[in-house]
């Protein structure tokens, strides 16, 4: 029987929004920073 260790990158998409969302960025004061960064810089995808 050959036993085989699981993938370490499961995706889902609550967890991904819940952790690095829009709103989870906007909680926090580093996070607000986050997303005015990237706006300044001009990306599309401010977060996920």
């Amino acid at each position: 029987m050959l036993v085989v260790p699981k993938r370490t990158y499961q995706p889902s998409q609550t967890r991904r929004n819940r952790k690095y969302g829009y709103r989870s960025r906007t909680a926090t004061m580093k996070g607000k920073l986050v997303v005015k960064r990237r706006k300044l810089k001009g990306r599309a995808r401010l977060t996920f």
